[in-house]
């Protein structure tokens, strides 16, 4: 008889306990909606120019901080600089302060009293409830996955490539794009989810910045404090099948592009 391994018998137990946490909530909303509910929600316009604007401002937060954020992750992981250390504790800042803490920061700074209110408005933006606001904060707090996951795949690439690469004439820049960024594609890609989904989902700094014009979690908020738990319950699932989806659409691009890259 074999004998019982009681050490993988409690990680079992203990791991399923965590992934309870997780399916239990998304079971318990999925069972009690309704198809007739989802289908009566998924027909109201505020539900869906709130899924649209969500996905559309979280997509743009993300596009704009990959054009500055990988060169930084890059720089991170290759380079040696005064104050480095200082650049990665800034970056992790968003991840450990609470999100209604970082709305109120972001709001003082871009209120109408400040300096970048004020030269945001002599341009004819005022962010203050305004999809910019709205992106601000997405990528307030989302930014630091993107850059951790981008840093992380430039640190695995072997250095030694790089240098025979430089050696041989090429430019830094066509080593950065030719060598570095197609081994480090996935973690970036990787990077990317996160940053979009964490924006897309982001509710404390957002519902500070701009109440409206609303984004879905603000929505299933006001809903929810507004007509009860019922309510908000089949736009929060339609929200969650929104995401799905999405991700799932975008994981099939990055396997389709990873192929591409190894073929």
């Amino acid at each position: 008889m074999k004998k019982i391994n009681w050490f993988y018998v409690a990680g079992i137990l203990l791991g399923g306990l965590v992934l309870l946490l997780v399916i239990g909530p998304l079971l318990s909303i999925f069972l009690k909606t309704s198809f007739s509910d989802l289908f009566q929600t998924a027909s109201e316009n505020d539900v869906r120019d709130s899924i649209a604007r969500t996905l559309a401002i979280s997509f743009f937060a993300t596009i704009f901080c990959a054009i500055g954020g990988i060169p930084l992750a890059y720089l991170l992981a290759r380079k040696r600089f005064p104050g480095k250390n200082l650049i990665n504790l800034i970056v992790d800042i968003p991840i450990v302060i609470p999100h209604s803490a970082a709305g109120i920061a972001i709001l003082g700074f871009i209120s109408r009293e400040t300096f970048a209110g004020q030269v945001s408005e002599a341009i004819g933006l005022n962010l203050v409830g305004h999809p910019g606001g709205i992106a601000f904060a997405m990528a307030f707090v989302s930014v630091p996955f993107l850059i951790n996951a981008a840093r992380d795949g430039f640190s695995s690439v072997p250095s030694q490539l790089e240098k025979a690469a430089l050696n041989l004439g090429a430019s830094p820049f066509r080593v950065f794009v030719s060598i570095s960024l197609p081994l480090a594609w996935r973690n970036i890609v990787s990077g990317l989810v996160m940053m979009f989904g964490r924006g897309m989902s982001e509710f404390g700094a957002v519902v500070i910045v701009a109440y409206h014009p609303m984004i879905t979690p603000v929505l299933i908020y006001e809903r929810f404090v507004t007509f009860g738990l019922k309510y908000a319950q089949p736009v929060s699932v339609l929200f969650i099948i929104v995401c799905l989806l999405v991700f799932g659409f975008i994981r099939l691009l990055a396997r389709k592009q990873e192929k591409m890259i190894n073929a």
